[in-house]
């Protein structure tokens, strides 16, 4: 039999991948031999079109999908937890980033994103030169250049998007990988991917922290870097202290903090926005705590059972990107996309696109036009799409 014309294997393994389903597990559901995913996915043999179906069907994405051409992500991967994630973690949520790298690369061609603006700071070449002074400096003059003074910060996730990276949060399926970041500084604006998986406001909070530090910090460095071990636990102990640094900055935080106790942690955490014990680490790195005053606390915490969820964990909504789900409602409030368009320019499960994109559930199947504000459509839209019912825009300054 006459396989498909222009399949392209690397889109199966991708919905594969995202689907967190092994080959095997995939041959089973669509009734053929494992060794047939593997040549399919390699290039080796392409599947009839009543098995690209199935394909298509048990994968939950649009045939056309699997006939598109694939541009990889270039670029390092920084990956929370890396060394306890399950591979098949770390899989689907790379493929995933793939199609959020889609995403973003089709709403570029119609608006404007922030302009990236990333601290360029002379770091060393070597990452081991960096002493916990450097890196409070770089994430002093982070919040400098961004204007942000030294107390706390409103909406981290909003300064980011502000400053040009994308951002973008949702389920990432295992309980050892909390976030990830991806850079490119040659081709694209870097990506911010914060796990939802444990809700927790304070932590998301910090894992956005943590993966700036790593754009700002490890911008340099190549992935395999990342394979020692010992270096991965360096470059990973410097984000954290970055994080700590430009959430809870060393003057504004000891200015208000009027003792070291439980008890006032508990009430700076709304302000700060930071957890109890992300507090008692920064005490310790500001020499208001030494080591035995911190395990002293942490022991009244365990008592307390703060260890485990700690007070206002439940109360506190974990900060939400906004950038996509507004670029896109800004295409269709416009009429420049309708829904239904976008899907089949993007050639994805709508449902992908709306989780991706942080978007309401069902908007792109039942168009729902909330309210916009965010960002404008390129001035060059007009003369690039040639159809008259598009607006014609201010130009940019």
């Amino acid at each position: 039999m006459i396989g498909m014309p222009g399949f392209v294997g690397e889109r199966l393994t991708l919905a594969r991948e995202a689907r967190g389903l092994t080959a095997v597990a995939l041959a089973e559901m669509i009734g053929v031999n494992s060794a047939n995913i593997s040549n399919y996915e390699h290039g080796k043999q392409s599947p009839t079109a009543e098995v690209l179906e199935r394909i298509s069907d048990k994968l939950s994405q649009p045939v056309v999908y699997f006939l598109r051409p694939i541009v990889h992500p270039k670029g390092t991967f920084w990956w929370r937890s890396m060394s306890s994630a399950t591979k098949l973690a770390r899989s689907r949520a790379h493929a995933r980033h793939a199609w959020l790298r889609e995403i973003v690369a089709y709403l570029g061609e119609y608006v404007d994103f922030p302009t990236l603006r990333l601290p360029d700071f002379n770091i060393p070449q070597d990452f081991q030169q960096l002493s916990s002074s450097d890196i409070e400096n770089f994430a002093m003059r982070c919040r400098e250049e961004w204007r942000l003074g030294s107390g706390p910060i409103a909406d981290n996730v909003l300064v980011l998007e502000n400053n040009g990276v994308i951002v973008s949060r949702g389920e990432l399926g295992a309980e050892t990988l909390d976030a990830y970041s991806h850079s490119d500084s040659k081709h694209d604006a870097p990506i911010i991917f914060l796990g939802s998986d444990k809700s927790s406001a304070v932590r998301s909070r910090h894992d956005s922290s943590h993966e700036l530090g790593h754009l700002v910090l490890h911008s340099k460095l190549s992935s395999d870097t990342l394979r020692n071990p010992m270096h991965f636990k360096i470059i990973e102990d410097q984000a954290h202290r970055f994080a700590s640094a430009f959430n809870m900055p060393a003057n504004g935080f000891a200015d208000q903090l009027w003792i070291p106790s439980l008890e006032a942690f508990l009430a700076l955490k709304p302000y700060w926005k930071v957890s109890i014990a992300a507090m008692i680490e920064r005490c310790e790195q500001l020499g208001i705590l030494n080591e035995m005053q911190k395990k002293r606390m942490y022991i009244n915490m365990s008592r307390k059972g703060w260890r485990r969820q700690e007070p206002l964990d439940d109360r506190m909504q974990p900060e939400r990107p906004r950038l996509l789900r507004r670029s896109f409602e800004l295409l269709v409030d416009e009429g420049i996309k309708s829904p239904e368009q976008i899907v089949i320019d993007l050639s994805l499960n709508p449902q992908d696109i709306e989780s991706l994109a942080c978007l309401n559930e069902g908007y792109l199947s039942h168009n729902s036009s909330p309210s916009f504000g965010g960002p404008k459509l390129r001035d060059d839209l007009f003369s690039r799409t040639g159809t008259s019912n598009v607006l014609t825009f201010a130009k940019r300054s």
